[in-house]
């Protein structure tokens, strides 16, 4: 009599380590995040408003737009419509997080809130079943590097005359470490050459609005792009 052969167990999931997944993000933002802070107190602001600005807003390039409004005395409404527009392209982000992102509302709109590119770039890398706990770590880490880089480049802007230059090729750099991660990670390497093709298209027509115009050939890209479907075969 033959016994019954039990069921595998799925394989656990591998231990993750939030820091060493933050740390890419870290370099990128602490530079930057200095050079918002030095911007912010060289146009006449407080130091302690800019960090209250990467606490509360914390939406990256548009921080750096901010920075000459308010120099200019612009109204918050413009201000605020400008930002929603920079800002529109993390509606598709969260939408596409919908299946990841926890059940519990404070870590559910925790990530809402902290969804940057980078931030939305490393969450979709996590395997299936990641607790909420460490989805809302990696989020809090980055954040934390941003605020401190704005703290730095505050007090410095504050102290000296001194100019940041060349820090802001970081981003780009940054960009490319997650682009990277992305392509190894993926299942197909369509996304990225999508991207790549129609960047040079959008180059090549209209070099001015380049970015703008390749990120809607992408977006139409992905609306059509044939839905890949994987046959079940019966045992």
């Amino acid at each position: 009599m033959s016994a019954t052969p039990s069921n595998p167990q799925p394989p656990a999931t591998p231990p993750i380590s939030v820091l060493s997944l933050s740390v890419p993000v870290a370099m990128g933002y602490i530079p930057l995040g200095m050079v918002f802070g030095f911007l912010f107190v060289q146009a006449g602001a407080p130091w302690w408003l800019a960090v209250t600005a990467s606490v509360w807003v914390f939406a990256g390039a548009a921080q750096f737009m901010m920075v000459p409004m308010l120099a200019m005395g612009l109204p918050v409404a413009s201000i605020a419509l400008a930002t929603l527009v920079v800002n529109l392209r993390h509606v598709f982000y969260g939408l596409s997080l919908l299946h990841k992102l926890p059940h519990q509302p404070w870590a559910r709109w925790y990530l809402v809130f902290a969804l940057t590119d980078e931030t939305y770039s490393v969450l979709t890398t996590l395997p299936g079943g990641t607790r909420a706990g460490q989805m809302v770590t990696v989020a809090l880490l980055n954040q934390g590097w941003w605020v401190l880089g704005t703290l730095l480049g505050a007090v410095i802007g504050a102290q000296a005359q001194i100019a940041l230059v060349g820090l802001d090729f970081a981003l780009a750099a940054l960009f490319a470490v997650l682009a990277v991660e992305q392509w190894r990670s993926a299942e197909s390497s369509a996304p990225l050459w999508v991207a790549v093709v129609s960047y040079a298209v959008a180059w090549a027509l209209v070099p001015q609005q380049a970015l703008l115009v390749a990120i809607a050939l992408s977006v139409c890209a992905g609306l059509f792009w044939p839905k890949s479907t994987h046959a079940e075969v019966a045992p």
